[in-house]
């Protein structure tokens, strides 16, 4: 695919970067952009003018861009520590199979109060806080974020990352 070719494009880092809502070291950084129905992120990454132009699951190019564009190796996938698809925080992604990915979501989707436990589904709660993030201004945006989190928990419970 030429990972290294679109990495070292700045016109595409930029364009990334466009999409993404960067907040504390520890929290979530969102994506703005396009959505997979599964609440991924999807992006056009190259250029079609210099016809590297490839759309891609922007994890994943975040991933390279952090950790170099052979940091992927085969039969690995970027695990959301945070179970949030969207999640851009490099500091929520970690490598592992397929396997290791299936076994997180089943420990975890029945937790009260957890995001895979959302009852919008991964789609509709991703939606909800880009609608949030789209909406409120910026002295509004954490407590935007907060209410569309809460509003597919209708439990009120909380369950903090389990890592």
């Amino acid at each position: 695919m030429g990972w290294a070719r679109l990495l070292a494009d700045g016109e595409t880092v930029a364009r990334y970067w466009s999409h993404v809502l960067r907040r504390g070291p520890d929290q979530c950084w969102w994506w703005t952009g396009g959505l997979t129905d599964t609440a991924h992120g999807t992006f056009r990454a190259g250029s079609h003018t210099t016809a590297t132009s490839r759309v891609v699951p922007a994890h994943l190019f975040g991933f390279r861009l952090a950790n170099g564009p052979d940091s992927i190796p085969a039969g690995h996938v970027v695990r959301h520590t945070c179970d949030e698809p969207p999640c851009q925080q490099p500091r929520h992604w970690l490598l592992g199979t397929r396997g290791d990915n299936n076994r997180d979501a089943a420990a975890r989707r029945r937790l009260s109060g957890h995001a895979l436990a959302d009852v919008r589904g991964a789609e509709g709660r991703a939606r909800a806080v880009q609608a949030a993030i789209a909406n409120a201004g910026p002295e509004e945006i954490e407590a935007a974020i907060a209410a569309a989190l809460d509003a597919g928990n209708p439990s009120g419970a909380l369950q903090n990352p389990l890592f």
